[in-house]
């Protein structure tokens, strides 16, 4: 009997023409690349204006990352494509500007932070269980997931439901945003002069400007809850009383709005992502999602304890980032040359960090296409989880909410399953793209039955 594979997208030729490359990526950034990648430790895309490497060698991820991250900045390209909405958020500085922010992001997200927050994501969880039992039959999980993941950021950012006006407004204007606009476009690539105007899909300014407003308008009023003494203690009040401990300054509601835009771009639109393709995984896969729902009683409790027990929704989860990693694709710009596998790397080119090529190197992983959660167990697993697994990124730009996220999709994806049993739709197989995030080109369908 032959395996069921999870959905990979096509590859393109090894050679292409310049101009076949750069309207294949526009149309997606993942089949836009040979499929040479999957094997090769890196690659040089040289062009008459620019060069660029995509570096799958675990040791040359673990310099740019990990050992000398000062070295390789985040390229300023990546923000040509997210200005509008992310402004001078964490996700898009460098230097003093990150660290600085960093230094005031970080403690909202460390130790006990988590135990509080999770009744909010718990609640969260529990009313995506009852939108899911109220539609049943065939459903478009994709759209599910980012309701879901929203109404997480929601409640434990500001401590107010999805249903609220604003959040709802947030989560509207988003889900427009990001079918528009990818994460990596093209002049994170391509080197364009600064005076050449920018283009962006139709309607991305406009949506970016709204949800900044409606962000605007959340800040505005916590901070005024601040002041007043009336504010809940959430990640939202944290983050906006926390001083930086070398200058004593605190976000100023400009900030503030940069900064939670960016929360919700990380913490929904990537959760959400991740959400759907396991679900997808456990309709495909339908011992793993037996597993998983028999594992799903340890929830009966409510405890946050309890969400340590969810040993095998973890791993399903974890395989999930691995052959979908939400952010497909990282760029970080030399700041000085360097050699790298015998090769010159000027100054100013840029290093392409793909965990889409690493998390399914041919040359580091066993079964590296096949969806295979005990893998984690083996020995094969554990060192590639070492040094070549980088979801959320690695080193000093770890994605402050990974353990948020760790306990956001286990949870989630077992509360479903202990209520739901879901299985894949005929002929509408999923085919991924990156879009903001890897999200499928046609949404993921899934038919759902009471268990």
């Amino acid at each position: 009997m032959t395996q069921v594979m999870p959905p990979k997208p096509p590859a393109r030729p090894d050679r292409v023409s310049l101009w076949r490359y750069v309207k294949l990526f526009r149309q997606d950034i993942l089949s836009a690349q040979p499929a040479k990648l999957y094997r090769a430790w890196m690659a040089e895309f040289r062009t008459p204006f620019f060069r660029s490497f995509l570096v799958n060698q675990p040791d040359l991820v673990k310099r740019v990352l990990k050992e000398r991250p000062d070295d390789f900045p985040k390229s300023d390209r990546i923000a040509e494509g997210l200005k509008p909405l992310l402004g001078n958020s964490v996700f898009l500085t460098n230097g003093e500007a990150w660290k600085r922010q960093r230094r005031i992001i970080d403690p909202a997200f460390e130790g006990g932070r988590l135990k509080d927050t999770f009744p909010a994501m718990r609640a969260a969880a529990e009313a995506a269980v009852a939108r899911l039992e109220g539609q049943q039959g065939l459903v478009e999980i994709e759209e599910e997931t980012s309701h879901a993941a929203a109404d997480v950021i929601f409640r434990t950012l500001f401590s107010i439901p999805i249903e609220h006006e604003v959040a709802g407004q947030v989560f509207t204007r988003f889900r427009d945003y990001q079918r528009s606009q990818p994460l990596l476009n093209l002049a994170a690539f391509v080197p364009l002069p600064r005076w050449m105007p920018r283009f962006f899909r139709r309607g991305t300014r406009q949506n970016a400007s709204e949800i900044r407003a409606l962000i605007a308008q959340l800040t505005s009023e916590r901070m005024a809850a601040i002041e007043a003494g009336t504010a809940p203690d959430d990640l939202a009040t944290k983050i906006m009383t926390t001083r930086d401990p070398e200058t004593g300054s605190t976000f100023d509601a400009d900030e503030m709005v940069d900064q939670v835009a960016i929360f919700f771009l990380a913490g929904h639109e990537t959760s959400a992502s991740a959400l759907a393709w396991a679900l997808y995984l456990m309709a495909l896969y339908p011992e793993w999602q037996e597993k998983v729902a028999a594992e799903a009683a340890a929830l009966e409790d409510g405890s946050f304890a309890a969400v340590s027990k969810l040993k095998i929704s973890r791993d399903v989860f974890r395989e999930t980032l691995r052959l979908y990693p939400p952010v497909p694709m990282m760029v970080r710009e030399a700041a000085c040359p360097e050699r790298f596998r015998n090769r010159d790397v000027p100054k100013g080119a840029q290093m392409v960090l793909s965990p889409w090529h690493l998390h399914r190197h041919e040359r580091l992983w066993e079964n590296p296409d096949g969806f295979d959660p005990a893998r984690w167990q083996t020995e094969n697993g554990k060192q590639c989880q070492r040094d070549a697994y980088i979801p959320f990124s690695a080193g000093a730009r770890v994605c402050t909410g990974a353990g948020f996220a760790m306990v956001e999709g286990p949870l989630i994806l077992s509360m479903i399953l202990r209520r739901l049993r879901i299985e894949p739709v005929a002929g509408k197989a999923p085919v991924p793209v990156a879009h903001l995030t890897v999200r499928s080109q046609n949404g993921i369908w899934l038919q759902l039955s009471p268990r």
